[in-house]
């Protein structure tokens, strides 16, 4: 086995443990929910993508959608660990996804993905409103989820994945817990321990390094793609976090306010990278908030 794949290993092994650690701390709904499992999405070749339903049994046409982006620095985790299942006790309907990892195919395969099943949901919209669809992701999943969401109609990122080609992956707002915006800085902003995560990731993810390959990395950076057409955006960031750059937070913000488009920016005092403070119905009640005033 190579350094290389030793690292990713090593790395899968620590961030598994770490999630199911973190599983127990998660607020888990009350309301009554139907699951459905494993809903094919679309296919790579043989290749089955697949993303699972949380249905709450009181949701109707007016439920908005979340539509979960794992994250696992591009490269590991699932659709298993779902932290915002709380919202169902509040009319949100959620989907969550899983997509082609690094490992699998790099950039842009991932935003193909998710934009696949965007469409799938909403063409299979009953107990939900195809209207009201956000994307929200975590560290990596945060960063898909921006660049998934500020992208429609853009060629490059569209693929053509699943059977609903012609129905849009446009989403009505995004939110984004402590999540990348920006891999052309991101390594210059990261602490020592954000950078033996990140630059074997970014290898993985990009097929190189970012100063090696501008033009992806740009196309893969959110900030590069921001106008005012893009959908609302909350953000939410711990400044205390060690593995992803609260700067890269700051700069999406700031790229959504010179293009005059509705934002929230949700600095968590005293957060690392996820924990409790992230998922509590504190923070729950601001995201839903802003989702109330823009959806």
């Amino acid at each position: 086995m190579n350094v290389s794949r030793f690292l990713h290993f090593l790395f899968s092994v620590t961030a598994t443990f770490a999630c199911m650690q973190a599983q127990a701390q998660l607020p888990q709904p009350l309301t009554d929910y139907e699951k459905a499992a494993n809903i094919v999405y679309g296919k790579v070749g043989e290749r089955e993508l697949l993303l699972d339903t949380y249905i709450p049994t009181d949701a109707n046409a007016q439920s908005p959608l979340l539509v979960w982006v794992h994250g696992g620095a591009w490269r590991s985790m699932d659709k298993e660990r779902v932290p915002i299942l709380s919202f169902l006790d509040h009319g949100y309907a959620v989907a969550s996804i899983d997509f082609r990892l690094s490992g699998e195919a790099p950039f842009p395969a991932q935003v193909h993905d998710i934009k696949a099943a965007v469409r799938y949901l909403r063409a299979n919209a009953d107990a939900y409103d195809p209207n009201k669809i956000v994307l929200v992701g975590a560290s990596s999943g945060g960063h898909l989820a921006a660049i998934a969401g500020v992208t429609n109609g853009n060629e490059a990122l569209e693929g053509d994945i699943g059977d609903f080609l012609e129905v849009s992956s446009q989403v009505q707002a995004i939110v984004s817990y402590f999540g990348a915006s920006n891999l052309t800085t991101i390594l210059s902003q990261s602490t020592p321990h954000g950078l033996s995560v990140r630059i074997p990731s970014l290898d993985m993810f990009l097929g190189g390094q970012p100063e090696d390959m501008v033009e992806v990395a740009k196309l893969a950076s959110p900030v590069f793609h921001v106008d005012a057409n893009d959908p609302p955006l909350h953000l939410i960031h711990g400044d205390q976090d060690p593995k992803m750059p609260i700067n890269q937070s700051h700069e999406l913000h700031n790229a959504y306010k010179q293009a005059g488009v509705a934002v929230r920016f949700d600095v968590v005092h005293g957060g690392e990278h996820s924990g409790p403070a992230f998922w509590d119905e504190i923070r729950g009640n601001l995201v839903r908030d802003f989702l109330s005033e823009n959806l």
